[in-house]
């Protein structure tokens, strides 16, 4: 079996140079540092040879030269409306871990939802050769561009786009259900803003599961969070709790005459329950709340939020394979959507429905 040379490489190691020192073609000491399914039928022993003297001689592969070799920047572009505590930090991190595992480099561009920047921004991403594209919340419709496009929560049925989403009736279904098996017959709703795609999906979801479990939706029990004062133009955050706190606020003034509220999401839902404390009511003695996402605060809020956890690492994680899968067979089929499996976490702000509140 070959070994290494006893001299030690000086200055920038780079493949051939490794290779030499390892006396090892620099065939199989890329498959091994690519981790490449071909790098199975080396010998174990070799692998770790590799990887060890790799790490010993701080090895660092030279990403301009690959990228000339496959035609790639080895870069992608990633558009979100805003990167802010919650959903996108979840979702990112996914992203950014497959990313890196593969040696790719990204750049985040946040468009606030302003639609001259969602159209600008892929234009320029264009300009300095990224290899694809990642949507996270953002519609692919007004996006046109060469290379392969992944959306996340976006619902965009255009060519060239693979669309991440949620399966939204099984995940309204199982928060419904959780209410209505507690007594809940006068539940509340907090609508999305319009901008956001997954608001309508999940509204339909709701009309439809309500129907199927025979519970009414009292039309004086739906709100809205406001686009006008979700949107960054006022100053107001778009994921601060505040968004469930003024819309929770305008309900109780007009009526009290509730049990439970579904909420869009646990940053709406936290902030409907500072709203409902400040009304005077208690959760969920008085009123259950359901949020929906299972951020890392909803588990640690007071009371602790029931939520229907969307899988947010797994989908940016998946977005992110789907993406570098497509870049790498540009001409191999690939699916228009894939769908992700939600799951109902039950905790503290959930309980068996009160007599009806008074108004």
């Amino acid at each position: 079996m070959a070994r290494s040379k006893d001299a030690t490489p000086s200055g920038h190691v780079n493949l051939r140079t490794l290779a030499e020192h390892l006396e090892l073609s620099q065939t199989t000491v890329s498959l091994v540092l690519n981790n490449s399914p071909s790098a199975k039928s080396i010998p174990q022993e070799t692998r770790n040879r590799v990887l060890e003297a790799a790490t010993r001689l701080n090895y660092r592969p030279n990403y301009f030269a690959r990228s000339l070799r496959q035609s790639r920047s080895m870069s992608v572009g990633v558009l979100a409306p805003d990167l802010s505590e919650g959903y996108f930090t979840r979702v990112m991190s996914g992203v950014v871990q497959e990313l890196t595992n593969a040696h790719y480099f990204y750049f985040t561009a946040c468009h606030d939802w302003k639609r001259e920047l969602i159209e600008q921004y892929p234009r320029m991403l264009v300009e300095r050769a990224v290899d694809g594209f990642l949507l996270l919340n953002t519609p692919a419709d007004q996006i046109e561009v060469p290379v392969p496009v992944v959306a996340i929560s976006a619902h965009s049925e255009v060519q060239n786009v693979t669309n991440i989403v949620l399966d939204h009736h099984k995940a309204v279904e199982t928060a419904l259900v959780h209410l209505y098996q507690l007594g809940h017959r006068r539940i509340a709703f907090m609508r999305g803003p319009k901008a956001i795609p997954d608001s309508d999906y999940r509204w339909q979801s709701i009309q439809q599961v309500a129907g199927e479990i025979s519970l009414p939706i009292d039309p004086a029990l739906v709100i809205r969070i406001d686009s006008v004062g979700w949107s960054m133009k006022t100053g107001q955050h778009p994921m601060a709790p505040e968004i469930g706190y003024k819309p929770m606020q305008s309900l109780l003034e007009k009526t009290r005459d509730f049990t439970a509220i579904f909420c869009f999401n646990d940053i709406a839902a936290i902030g409907a329950i500072r709203a409902l404390k400040d009304a005077g009511l208690h959760v969920p003695e008085d009123v259950s709340v359901v949020g929906f996402d299972d951020i890392q605060s909803a588990a640690y809020s007071t009371p602790s939020l029931t939520t229907v956890r969307q899988p947010l690492f797994e989908m940016g994680q998946r977005g992110a394979q789907i993406l570098l899968e497509r870049i790498a067979n540009r001409e191999a089929p690939y699916a228009s959507e894939v769908v992700m499996a939600p799951e109902l976490v039950v905790r503290e702000s959930t309980g068996p429905a009160s007599a009806k509140p008074s108004d």
